[in-house]
């Protein structure tokens, strides 16, 4: 598997130039699911030392647009960025120590949910998070 190569061809299919820092901060997202900024800078910065913070940002940001990173901020968390996208997958997050893991839809074809009352809207996601506990924080200390 060329995973070079993969990230390659996954920005030109978005028509983004590749560059080291693309390459590197999409490399960390698809490495670390679910992490913060903060994750991915010291993960970009393993393949590419020099990597500012801003540019962490912009590159983030235009793969965000484009769509090859999702966006992810449950109630209370910093932003948190996932290279699982387009299939309306949701996430269970930890109350106590913060952990997210993907779940996929319950139910019947994106969106996942019918609104009582759409008012209108053309709905094309539904967005769930389910809360609890982790399995480490849910059992009893020994």
């Amino acid at each position: 598997m060329d995973v070079d190569g993969d990230l390659h061809q996954s920005l030109r299919s978005v028509a983004l130039r590749v560059t080291r820092p693309r390459v590197a901060v999409l490399a960390a997202v698809h490495a670390h699911p679910h992490a913060d900024t903060d994750a991915i800078i010291r993960a970009a910065r393993e393949d590419l030392p020099d990597v500012s913070h801003q540019a962490v940002y912009d590159v983030l940001r235009a793969l965000t647009d484009v769509g090859l990173v999702r966006r992810i901020q449950p109630a209370g968390s910093v932003a948190r960025y996932e290279a699982r996208v387009g299939d309306n997958h949701h996430h269970l997050v930890c109350r106590s120590c913060g952990a997210v893991v993907d779940v996929d839809c319950a139910v019947g074809h994106a969106p996942c949910l019918t609104a009582s009352d759409d008012h209108d809207y053309l709905i094309d996601e539904a967005e769930v998070v389910y809360w609890g506990l982790c399995p480490s924080c849910a059992a009893p200390d020994s």
